[in-house]
């Protein structure tokens, strides 16, 4: 069992007032908003990215009332609202307090959690519980209200998919336990499953007592020694060591129909649908296409659940148990089944629903005229230069501070006042840049090279 936590003085920030941390934390929320040149601009905090459909809906009524109507999602699979009047004040917090999209006013920017978003559903086991109980906690902590926004814990289902994102604090299920990791470490913990939650909590406020010196944010930005204790220091409370190190590429799940095996048949080759899967160019729903998802699920699993490649994952049932075939694409006597009938209606809205679409692995930040920071309309040139589909994802960056890039293997295109600079992303590694200076055509040709 984890060792009890000493009690920890309340936090100043739970209290309404200010840590000492806060003012260099930027990150905007729901109550800290953010200026840009599109206007203000709000990030909610969706725990695991899991939303009922009645909390979507709320989303979307506050994007209509006080933004521009779109969503954007984040690489966290969050959802920021942008164009906010700057005369708001409260009516957006207000609002989505109202549907329970803000439990903690001293917590809201510390709810950063992703969760595998195929969990349950493809025959790796489910981290809901984990999930419910470690935003419980985390609202709970005094402590854990000086977390900064960037901190991030992340829930992995086993597959290996939100291990890879360079999570503060992950909690992986394997053979029915838990294994803690802590930052990047190769080292992690064996616990019990249901101490997860509590480990990962204890993990967190041990690393802002260690980051009290160096104003650390992350983990990753400790010295090394101080980094080094902190894991052994988890360690101390947890479990058996192992050496399991860091998977370097973080997987989506593939647009589409999602399968998993069928228990209810005696043939174990069997599958049946249990959700469908589907991408969202640049991360931007028009209120039509929110609108259209949120009835999908609520025609469904009443559940959506936002991933952290801007993608969005709605539970079924689709299909009754043995009525389904392995592509998911037909039911019984060959029939379309409802989750082709549902992929077919969201292609149409304009969202990406197989390997095949030419958005498939494109992501862009938010560009000019969104931000004043980026020196081209990186989105509308991402478009133009959308062609055939390309073994590695492309993500286009308006400066050098290439917000909400991915993880793992990408080619990546930032935008400079020489050109545009094109490289191959490995991990740390990055390949000789080639820098295509003021001609689409050739961009376009560039980048398509580099993805192929």
């Amino acid at each position: 069992m984890l060792a009890a936590m000493p009690d920890s003085a309340p936090s100043p920030l739970s209290a309404g007032g200010t840590s000492s941390r806060d003012g260099g934390d930027a990150c905007p929320g729901t109550l800290r908003l953010h200026r840009a040149d599109d206007g203000a601009l709000a990030r909610v905090r969706i725990p695991g990215g899991v939303l009922s459909a009645d909390r979507a809906g709320a989303l979307l009524a506050v994007a209509g009332r006080f933004g521009d109507g779109e969503l954007h999602l984040t690489s966290r699979g969050n959802v920021q609202l942008r164009g906010l009047d700057a005369e708001c004040g409260g009516g957006p917090a207000e609002l989505l307090g109202a549907a329970g999209l803000l439990p903690s006013a001293a917590h809201e920017r510390a709810r950063n959690m992703v969760a595998s978003p195929l969990a349950g559903l493809d025959g790796s086991p489910s981290v809901g519980g984990w999930l419910s109980e470690l935003d419980s906690l985390v609202c709970g902590s005094a402590a854990a209200a000086a977390l900064s926004g960037r901190f991030l814990f992340a829930l992995d289902s086993g597959r290996g998919d939100v291990d890879a994102l360079g999570a503060d604090v992950t909690l992986i299920a394997e053979d029915g336990d838990c294994l803690v990791r802590v930052g990047a470490a190769d080292e992690v913990f064996r616990l019990p499953s249901a101490d997860g939650p509590r480990a990962a909590l204890l993990a967190a406020e041990l690393f802002l007592r260690a980051a009290r010196d160096s104003g650390a944010w992350r983990v990753k930005d400790l010295p090394d020694d101080v980094r080094t204790a902190l894991v052994r220091a988890v360690g101390a409370t947890a479990g058996p060591v192992a050496h399991r190190p860091r998977p370097r590429t973080a997987k989506a799940p593939a647009p589409g129909p999602v399968t998993a095996p069928d228990n209810s048949t005696p043939a174990t080759t069997t599958t049946t649908v249990t959700a469908i899967s589907v991408g969202v160019p640049l991360g931007r729903l028009a209120p039509a296409q929110w609108r259209l998802l949120t009835e999908t699920a609520r025609r469904y699993g009443n559940e959506l659940r936002l991933t952290p490649w801007r993608g969005i994952v709605i539970p079924g049932p689709f299909e009754p148990p043995g009525s389904s075939t392995r592509s998911g694409r037909s039911g019984r006597s060959g029939q379309p089944g409802r989750a082709a009938e549902a992929l077919d209606a969201l292609a149409a809205a304009g969202l990406i629903t197989g390997p095949d679409s030419p958005w498939t692995g494109v992501g862009a930040c938010i560009g000019h005229p969104g931000c004043a920071k980026s020196l081209s309309d990186v989105r509308a040139e991402a478009g133009a230069a959308v062609g055939p589909v390309g073994r590695l994802p492309v993500y286009w960056s308006g400066c050098e501070r290439r917000c909400g890039h991915p993880h793992g293997e990408w080619i990546d295109v930032v935008v400079t006042p020489e050109g545009h600079r094109i490289s191959h992303v490995r991990g740390e590694h990055r390949d000789p840049r080639t820098v295509v200076r003021n001609d689409p055509a050739a961009l376009a040709s560039a980048v398509s090279g580099a993805r192929a």
